[in-house]
């Protein structure tokens, strides 16, 4: 996904005094991440200058976040997400709820900090590091999200069918932060996920469409 910062919802509960210094601390890794990258560039930037610039040791950003494309890509908003999705009425259409938190994490992620957003897909596209790293964390994501459509639809969340929707789904929106990055952020990128999901729901249309 393309959030980065951690919502904060009043009505979820407030986090005890070890997490929410775990939170600034990660929170504090990706603010300077991202100003060293933004005067920079990605490859010129290294751990021991994101650590400095932190106020951390290099071991506490590697403690945090294994390599540095994790401290672009990592956020803490998947497992919101499946909170919200199972949140969702349970009569209410399985494309509509998935519209619903889609439209939320856009509000969270990407239009309260759409800087960020932007320096994050960019990244995407240009370093293929960062790229790989994606590819490898869609597993993590697409495996929650088939948990949460097996709660959801009472199907065998291992099934062929729920895993093939669910990396469908994955794919489709990285495909969605890609094309977003690579066309220079000029389309609005909420319109693009409705495009995405339209597909996913109905098809690809035909030409004239």
């Amino acid at each position: 996904m393309t959030a980065a910062r951690t919502p904060a919802p009043a009505d979820r509960p407030q986090l005890g005094l070890r997490e929410r210094k775990k939170l600034k601390t990660r929170e504090a890794i990706r603010t300077a991440t991202y100003a060293l990258v933004g005067e920079q560039g990605y490859d010129a930037t290294t751990i021991e200058q994101i650590a400095d610039r932190a106020e951390v040791s290099p071991s506490t950003v590697f403690r945090y976040f294994p390599t540095k494309e994790d401290i672009v890509l990592t956020d803490e908003y998947d497992p919101i997400l499946m909170e919200e999705l199972r949140a969702r009425p349970a009569e209410e259409p399985w494309p509509d709820s998935i519209r619903h938190v889609m439209r939320e994490a856009i509000r969270t992620g990407v239009e309260q900090d759409a800087e960020v957003a932007r320096l994050r897909t960019r990244l995407m596209v240009e370093v293929p590091a960062v790229r790989s790293r994606m590819m490898e964390s869609m597993s993590v994501t697409g495996h929650m999200l088939c948990t949460a459509i097996g709660e959801r639809t009472g199907r065998d969340p291992d099934s062929l069918e729920v895993r093939v929707y669910a990396m469908s789904l994955i794919g489709g929106l990285m495909e969605t932060s890609l094309y977003w990055a690579a066309n220079g952020h000029r389309d609005d990128f909420p319109t693009l996920v409705d495009r995405t999901l339209d597909v996913l729901q109905h098809g690809l249309p035909r030409e004239n469409d």
